[in-house]
């Protein structure tokens, strides 16, 4: 790769990283997008579901500007509902479960296979630029420098990121891999207010675990909606889930 060349630097490989990135090369310019690990580009960390109330609305215009989750949705999908499916179209949400490791797998694919976008395994440390001007480019951890026209920040939930695991806190981007804490801390010589978001993500059971007979049916919709206009059909095998729900006890 001719570092020299690149237009357009993408800090982060998660759903905004992968979009912003290929939506730069796809417009002819030459994109470096720059995550800690290549193999985690694509991974569904919390709830592995795409779209919903609102958000499915998002991914069907991500769709319809070309983008990618749509595709990557359709062909990770193992079961499809479209939600408020009884009132008015403006509300209803397509939704999908997914199956990580597809979708994983089929990002990767997607992203490997853009012209004009190449992927560097690296984390940034900060930002290139004179007095606080304009950035110019960017500073890796082992200490290399490599310049752009434009930086787009996908970081997510890694800029000086924490995890809350019960009554313990520790330094995280999410499970299993560091924070960008050196990007954060840079990020505040430009006087830009930092804030801090929180998500939930719920526990992983062990299916062995969980007595199904006594969990409602949830079946998919008999003729799924896709995400993408390109696609008609779902490309595996469609599952069921089972629902469950709280109680006051629980709420204690």
């Amino acid at each position: 790769m001719n570092k020299e060349n690149i237009e357009v630097i993408v800090i982060g490989g998660g759903h905004a990283g992968c979009e912003a990135a290929a939506a730069a090369a796809r417009m002819g310019v030459k994109t470096l997008l720059i995550t800690q690990d290549k193999a985690k580009i694509g991974e569904m960390s919390c709830n592995p579901a795409i779209g919903g109330i609102g958000k499915g609305h998002l991914v069907k215009e991500i769709d319809a500007l070309d983008g990618l989750m749509g595709l990557v949705a359709d062909e990770a999908g193992i079961q499809f509902r479209l939600l408020n499916r009884s009132r008015g179209a403006a509300v209803r949400g397509p939704r999908c479960q997914a199956d990580r490791k597809i979708y994983r797998e089929a990002m990767q694919k997607a992203i490997a296979s853009q012209r004009g976008l190449t992927v560097l395994s690296g984390t940034v440390a900060s930002f290139v630029s004179e007095n606080k001007g304009p950035i110019k480019g960017v500073c890796l951890e082992n200490g290399e420098t490599i310049l752009a026209q434009a930086i787009i920040l996908t970081t997510g939930t890694f800029l000086n990121g924490v995890i809350h695991m019960g009554d313990k806190t520790i330094a995280a981007g999410r499970v299993g891999e560091p924070p960008s804490v050196s990007l954060a801390n840079d990020l505040r010589r430009f006087n830009l207010s930092m804030g801090r978001l929180k998500t939930g993500t719920p526990p992983r059971l062990d299916g062995k675990t969980i007595n199904w007979d006594i969990l409602e049916k949830q079946l998919g919709d008999e003729r799924p909606e896709m995400f993408s206009e390109y696609n008609s059909k779902p490309s595996n095998r469609q599952v069921e889930c089972r629902v469950t729900y709280t109680n006051k006890e629980i709420h204690k």
